[in-house]
Parts: structure tokens; sequence; C-alpha cells
């Protein structure tokens, strides 16, 4: 098989859960440039209207990936359409704007992260799983977090859940082996789209030096994880399974260390009343 082949996505059938925006969106537009077969799962209705137009061969379905009934209709919709399925990527995820220590968290507030970041990509792969054994082959392709992989204060729940993705990804990928189907885990590092726009999170007197605070230099852009999905789906890595993939600039290896004005690294600490120590 040449190197073009490899990428090629031609032949499959891939689902993008969340494909309406950010992350998803790009997914969407990189699966179908490399000729997969789309399918997408979108909650916002507007967005699905969208999505249509843009892409009119793709199968478009309104579905809560959260509710089991929708996810099972949204199965059975494919089954119909397509008979089987190769590619599924579980990239549905938020923090739901929850941020305070865990004292104050409510039921409602961990339920909700819960939801959201872990149960439905149980409920997504356990309705797919038997349309991708029917093809024979597959890869599933979950993602989680850089927060997966170290501890956030004020963030517990999101942290939590995003750091069970990764066992549930190894676990799964052992699982499903036999059937010749791969499971692996994208960890984005906070990357701007529509879901989290980095305009609205940074003040504007510290946008600038966001992306010094990253080895590479910016922030992410929703193409790089859609790279990496690409990555995942195509036989490019047909003897990867059961790893995560840090799509993170360099800021988890970075570890306590920091840039300096002069662009040194230092894991000194900084004082920001007009004096800095470098080491």
């Amino acid at each position: 098989m040449s190197w073009q082949q490899s990428i090629s996505l031609v032949g499959k059938v891939a689902l993008v859960t969340g494909g309406g925006a950010g992350i998803g969106r790009a997914i969407v537009s990189a699966y179908s440039e490399l000729g997969a077969d789309i399918v997408i799962a979108e909650i916002d209705p507007e967005k699905c209207n969208e999505l249509q137009a843009s892409f009119p061969n793709a199968l478009v379905q309104q579905c809560d990936v959260r509710d089991a009934v929708e996810v099972d209709a949204l199965a059975q919709a494919v089954q119909h359409r397509f008979g089987g399925l190769n590619v599924l990527v579980n990239n549905v995820g938020h923090h739901l704007g929850v941020f305070k220590e865990l004292s104050e968290f409510t039921e409602d507030d961990w339920d909700s992260q819960h939801a959201i970041n872990l149960r439905h990509m149980f409920l997504v792969s356990r309705a797919m799983i038997p349309l991708m054994k029917a093809s024979g082959n597959g890869s599933i392709i979950n993602f989680s977090s850089v927060e997966g992989f170290r501890g956030c204060p004020y963030n517990v729940g999101y942290t939590t859940f995003k750091h069970a993705v990764r066992g549930f990804t190894e676990s799964l990928s052992m699982e499903l082996s036999n059937y010749g189907i791969r499971v692996n885990n994208i960890a984005p590092e906070t990357t701007d789209t529509e879901q989290v726009p980095l305009d609205q999170v940074y003040k504007p007197e510290y946008r600038e030096g966001v992306g010094k605070t990253i080895p590479l230099g910016r922030m992410g852009r929703p193409e790089d994880h859609a790279g990496a999905a690409v990555y995942l789906a195509s036989e490019l890595s047909s003897w990867v399974t059961g790893t995560s993939m840090l799509v993170d600039g360099g800021t988890l290896p970075q570890g306590p260390f920091h840039r300096v004005p002069s662009g040194r690294w230092s894991n000194a600490p900084m004082v920001t009343d007009n004096i800095s120590y470098e080491v």
C-alpha cells in the first residue's frame, strides 16, 4: 500500500459526535476531504441545517449523545444508510462553566459533567460497536483533555472524568482487539473554538502573552486535533491502539517550567511587581 493510500479514508464510514463546530467540525472537514462517508451527530438544529448544506452527502442527525434513546436511533440510521461503521470519534465534552471548590459542587454539577464528559462515550460506543464489528475493523477515537493527565483545582469534576477517559480507552482497546477495532485517545490543551473562544477566556491585556506559556508559542487550533484524528482513523496508525496522543503544544512535558521575559525557561517563582527571577 502506498503512503497516499494509507492516509485515504475512501470507503470508510466515519461518525463524529458534536461535529457542528470547533474540533468536531474540523475533523468532519478533514475526513470528508479524504473521501470518507460522513455521519454527524449534532445537538443544535441550526448547526444541523448548516452541516447538511455544507456536506450534502453526509448523514446529519440531530442527537443528544447523553440520551440513550437518541443514540440508539442514530445507530439505526447509520445501519440503514451505510450498513456498518469504520470510524467513531467521541468528540463531545465540556466543562459546563463549573469552576469552584468541590465542597461547593451540587449533585447536579457532578452528574452533568459526568454525562457530557464520560457517560455519553459509553452510550455511543456501546451502540456503535456492533456496526464496527460488522465492518470487520475500525478505529474509535476518544477525546479527553490535557487535564486528564494532571490535577486541576476548582475543576475537579471535569478533570476526574477526563482522567477516566484514559482508563476507558485503554480497557476498551484490549476488549476490542480481537475484532480488529483500535481504540485511542486524543488529549488537547485549550483550543480556540466557538465553544472556548480565547478572546472571551482571556482579558485583552493578557491575550498577547497567552501563547508564550506554551512551548510551541501559541494556543491550539481545531485543525491541530483534526490532524491527529486523521492519523488515528487512517491506516497510518494500523498498529496503534490503547494509547493517548497529547496535542498540547508541549504543555504537559514542560511541567513546572515557564518562560521568563527574556525567552529562557525557568522553574523559579515569578513575581509580578517588576521583579523576575531566572535560573
